[in-house]
């Protein structure tokens, strides 16, 4: 895989649409992916979704599709606003007995600034108080002009539990696709986007990678931020082994020697010394979480210290945003401590110097501890 290779354009081939599923919480969109799950995966021997892999991918008349799970927590906002920037496509739920609401706002801002194409998918038409014209009319107010009122966004109406007009998306995305002309060069060395990262007892750091263009094979390097991964074993969504991964493809990794941050780009190395040079670059500022909390000061207002341990990057950052959310003029907070992983003794110790609290998120609690 030669410097050269990036450059010839006969190595182009076209590649999977990645998409991601917004929209606000409860209108459906975890029925839909379900559903999508169940009727289009391919079944592969281990068979079972990898936990943290955080995508995966179906097939629909011949052709790849892959999905970014993102999660649907109003608190996962930061992960869903690089989870658009990630995708090349974007499908906004909304219920059409419900209308939009305001994370349906927030999603249709994070699509507005990805500058992704998108579809709407009116979900619940099974239900019979739909509203279809007043959430068409509602979309309208967001800029969002549906080609049914003469706008230029598709839209399909759908019910995600049924699997009514599912396949008809499914057709959609794949006609945006071909007009994206999405294209990636597999004579080259991968690089993409972190989408899941995790501390596991057994596996030590994990990482889920998005490869966006080359091609990853397992004995290559990979360099993310200051973490560095030396590939000892390959995972796909299903969680079967494999050897080497292409474009747009999810792929789960072993090896790494630090938890890699989620949304970080990544680079692949061929050499160990190719890999000090990715080191030296200038890194991006990391984002900021739990900052101290703002709002009323009040003389001897009670302080509680907290320390955070959780399973994945994502987590934490989610927490953040939630408890950012929480004021009070009698008692305030400061997070003294955080990290993925199990809870150690140094967690305790860092508690008990501020005779402050542990919250674990999927965590275990280790015997010394």
């Amino acid at each position: 895989r030669v410097k050269d290779a990036e450059k010839k354009t006969e190595n182009f081939i076209t590649r999977p649409p990645v998409v991601v599923v917004l929209g606000h919480v409860d209108h459906g969109k975890t029925t839909l992916i379900d559903f999508i799950r169940k009727t289009k995966v391919a079944e592969k021997e281990e068979g079972g979704i990898t936990q943290h892999i955080g995508a995966y991918q179906v097939q629909h008349s011949g052709k790849t599709i892959t999905f970014l799970d993102t999660p649907g927590h109003e608190a996962f906002s930061a992960i869903r606003s690089r989870g658009a920037k990630v995708a090349d496509i974007a499908i906004l739920v909304g219920a059409a007995d419900d209308g939009v609401k305001p994370q349906t706002k927030e999603a249709i801002k994070h699509i507005q600034a990805a500058k992704i194409p998108f579809i709407v998918a009116l979900n619940k038409i099974d239900k019979p108080e739909t509203k279809l014209a007043m959430i068409k009319q509602q979309l309208a107010a967001e800029d969002v002009l549906l080609e049914s009122l003469g706008g230029q966004v598709p839209a399909v109406e759908i019910s995600a539990k049924t699997g009514k007009n599912v396949d008809e998306l499914l057709e959609l995305i794949l006609l945006a696709a071909e007009l994206e002309n999405l294209k990636a060069n597999p004579a080259q060395l991968a690089k993409g986007v972190v989408i899941e990262s995790h501390r596991d007892q057994k596996m030590g750091c994990t990482a889920a990678l998005l490869i966006q263009d080359g091609t990853l094979k397992i004995g290559e390097y990979v360099v993310s931020g200051k973490a560095v991964a030396k590939l000892k074993m390959m995972k796909d969504f299903s969680g079967k082994n494999i050897e080497e991964t292409g474009p747009s493809e999810p792929v789960l990794t072993l090896g790494w020697n630090e938890s890699p941050d989620v949304g970080e780009n990544f680079q692949a190395a061929e050499t160990k010394e190719e890999t000090e040079t990715l080191l030296n670059r200038p890194l991006k500022p990391e984002v900021p979480i739990f900052l101290k909390e703002s709002g009323p000061k009040k003389e001897n207002k009670k302080i509680l210290n907290i320390v955070f341990k959780a399973d994945t990057q994502s987590s934490l950052e989610a927490i953040s945003e939630t408890i950012k959310n929480i004021s009070s003029e009698e008692v305030g907070y400061n997070v003294v401590g955080y990290g993925i992983g199990n809870i150690k003794d140094n967690d305790i110790q860092t508690a008990a110097n501020g005779e402050g609290i542990i919250y674990g998120f999927y965590v275990e609690i280790e015997n010394s501890a």
